[in-house]
C-alpha cells in the first residue's frame, strides 16, 4: 500500500474535533468513506492513531508522534516548489534586476554597458518602480539585484546583513526651478521676502528620494514659510511639474543635468541645500547561481576600482 498526502489531512481533520461525522464533512465526503480513509492511513503505519472507544474519539500516542511527523511532512511540501524555483534559478542565466524610475532612465544603461564590456551577460529583465516597492521586490526574492539611491546617514529597508550593497555611482540632490525673465530662479528658498509662500514640489513616502531628503533636510524646510502645492513618487513627475514653472522641487542632478545645462532649470539655493547622495547595488544574499555570483563579482571589482 503506498500513502496518500491527503491522508494527513484527513488525520488533523479528525484529531482536531474527534468526532467522525464532523471531520467528514469537513473533508467532503461521507462518513464510511472518511472511517476507510482513515483506517487505510492506520494499516500503511502499522498502529492505531485514534482510540474509538471514546467519544469522541482520542489521539494515541502514536497519533500525537504522527501529527509532528506530518506537520513537519507538510512543510516540506509546501517548500518543494520554492526548492524547485531555486534549483531552476541557479542554473538560469537571466539576471533580474529592480530599479528607481531616475536610475532606470539615467545611470542605469551606461553602468551595465560599461560591465558587459568585462563581462559575458546572460537576459537581463528590468522592473522599474519606486524604491518602495523595488526593496519589497528585492526582499521576497522577485529579484536578484536592486539599484537605487541611498545617503550614509539615512538607514533603509535593505541595510542589514541579508542585503549587501556597493557603492557604484554618486549623484546629488539639487534644488531647482524654472528660471524668471532675468534668467535666476522662479522659486527660491533663499532671498524670499518675509512672508512670501515658497512653492515645493515634494516627494510622496513611497519615494526614496522623499525619505532621504525628509530626514536630512526635513526640520530645515519646515522652518520655511512654505506649501507643498504638488506631491509625486516620481522625480521625472516633479520635474515636469519644475520645468512648468510650478514650484521648486530637489531632483538628482543625473536627471535634470542638460536642463540646468540649457537653461530649462537652475539652481533654486546655495549649496547648503543640496545633498550628495550615493547609487548603491543591493542583492539578496539567499541567492545564488553562477550567473548572479559572476555578476556580483564584476560589480564588485568595478566598484572597487572607483575607491
Amino acid at each position: 500500500m503506498t500513502m496518500n498526502l491527503s491522508w494527513v489531512d484527513d488525520f488533523n481533520a479528525l484529531a482536531a474535533t474527534g468526532n467522525f461525522s464532523r471531520a467528514a464533512e469537513e473533508r467532503h465526503m461521507t462518513q464510511p468513506a472518511f472511517s476507510r480513509r482513515i483506517r487505510a492511513l492506520e494499516e500503511w503505519l502499522g498502529a492505531e492513531l485514534f482510540d474509538r472507544s471514546s467519544q469522541p474519539a482520542r489521539v494515541t500516542e502514536v497519533g500525537e508522534w504522527f501529527r509532528v511527523a506530518a506537520q513537519d511532512l507538510q512543510a516540506q511540501v509546501a517548500g518543494m516548489p520554492g526548492e524547485a524555483r531555486a534549483v531552476a534559478e541557479a542554473s538560469s542565466s537571466a539576471l533580474r534586476f529592480a530599479s528607481t524610475h531616475a536610475l532606470s532612465f539615467t545611470f542605469l544603461p551606461h553602468w551595465l554597458r560599461a560591465l558587459e564590456a568585462h563581462a559575458n551577460m546572460g537576459p537581463i529583465q528590468l522592473v522599474s518602480d519606486v524604491q518602495q516597492k523595488c526593496e519589497g521586490l528585492l526582499a521576497q526574492s522577485e529579484v536578484h539585484f536592486m539599484l537605487a539611491h541611498a545617503h550614509s546617514g539615512v538607514r533603509g529597508e535593505l541595510d542589514d546583513a541579508n542585503f549587501p550593497s556597493l557603492l557604484v555611482g554618486t549623484d546629488q540632490l539639487v534644488p531647482v526651478s524654472a528660471p524668471d525673465d532675468q534668467g535666476g530662479p522662479l522659486h527660491r528658498l533663499e532671498g524670499v521676502q518675509a512672508g512670501t509662500n515658497i512653492h515645493l514640489l515634494g516627494y510622496s513616502q513611497a519615494s526614496g528620494l522623499g525619505r532621504i531628503l525628509r530626514t536630512l533636510k526635513g526640520p530645515a524646510i519646515e522652518r520655511l514659510h512654505h506649501q507643498y502645492i504638488f506631491t509625486a513618487h516620481l522625480a521625472s513627475v516633479l520635474r515636469i511639474m519644475a520645468l512648468d514653472g510650478r514650484g521648486m522641487a530637489w531632483l538628482p542632478r543625473l536627471l535634470v543635468g542638460e536642463d540646468l545645462e540649457r537653461g530649462r532649470l537652475v539652481v533654486a539655493a546655495s549649496s547648503a541645500w543640496h545633498v550628495d547622495l550615493d547609487i548603491r547595488l543591493y542583492r539578496n544574499r539567499a541567492h545564488a547561481g553562477t550567473a548572479r555570483e559572476a555578476f556580483w563579482a564584476v560589480a564588485e571589482a568595478s566598484a572597487a576600482q572607483r575607491v
